[in-house]
């Protein structure tokens, strides 16, 4: 498959694919997610939700997590550079904390991706600091859209995305599709511990302390984003269990799909490597 290539940030300006703003996204009536739901997920809700974030976002995620994000990435920095890629991309990058991490972990190039034009621009400062290994270049981009081409990377990774997407399987494929044979995908998002007493002090974590942590430390937006979450998530897997994720990675191609529970099912690591071209007519 031939795809236009996206124009890549390298300076101030971010632009999306064709040189036009980001817009609102028709959903499509099979994959549309239900009314009731309309305020948990979906790609709107992605830019509305996280557009007052940027300056702070990766020092209160990892205050309100006690520390966790931060070895939750490390965790998806480790199976991503496990292949020794050359070239990478990050997907639902935000501020470019998991993509500049690859980089310096790799040396590789890294190619950032996201619809939070302000996540971006707070990335494009970040990406200008000396001393950093690797390139990593930021553009705004549909993760079930993609413009590449077919097979373009060595390793693709993802965070905190699936939520945000009206379709996760399709969403998976599509970036299944820009990885070459032999490479790998790695993933990050929050999960719903499995355990009924961690499930129960994570309730009362998420949809109580976690709004009060959030306004005391960053203000109405994290209050907001506080409040957000919790259902979010437990939303999200109610509607998509993780035998349903496990099976569309394998759907798409993954084979020897690895999944990880961290601090007790808060976090949940996926990985997984693209497998062989099917063979073609005559071969």
């Amino acid at each position: 498959m031939n795809r236009t290539t996206v124009p890549f940030v390298n300076h101030d300006d971010l632009a999306a694919p064709g040189g036009s703003p980001p817009v609102g996204l028709a959903r499509s009536p099979v994959t549309a997610a239900p009314a009731e739901d309309a305020r948990l997920r979906g790609e709107p809700v992605a830019r509305a939700v996280f557009t007052d974030l940027p300056a702070r976002y990766d020092r209160l995620a990892y205050l309100l997590s006690f520390g966790q994000d931060r070895r939750w990435r490390r965790a998806v920095v480790a199976h991503t550079a496990a292949g020794s890629p050359h070239r990478v991309l990050d997907v639902a990058t935000g501020p470019a904390g998991v993509a500049l991490a690859v980089a310096g972990r790799t040396g590789a190039d890294v190619i950032g991706i996201d619809l939070n034009e302000p996540m971006l621009r707070a990335g494009v400062a970040r990406t200008r600091r000396p001393g950093q290994r690797g390139r990593v270049r930021l553009a705004v981009a549909r993760a079930d859209d993609l413009p590449f081409a077919d097979a373009t990377f060595d390793a693709v990774t993802f965070s905190y995305l699936l939520r945000y997407v009206d379709d996760p399987a399709a969403t998976v494929a599509e970036m299944a599709r820009c990885l070459r044979p032999g490479g790998t995908l790695a993933s990050l998002e929050f999960h719903v511990p499995p355990q009924r007493l961690w499930r129960a002090s994570w309730w009362l974590y998420t949809r109580l302390a976690l709004p009060l942590l959030g306004g005391l430390t960053g203000g109405g937006a994290w209050y907001r984003v506080g409040r957000f979450l919790g259902p979010s998530i437990s939303s999200h897997y109610r509607q998509h269990p993780l035998d349903e994720h496990i099976a569309a990675w394998q759907a798409a191609g993954l084979t020897d799909v690895g999944v990880s529970m961290m601090s007790l099912g808060g976090g949940l690591i996926m990985w997984g490597s693209k497998g062989p071209r099917p063979a073609g007519p005559g071969s």
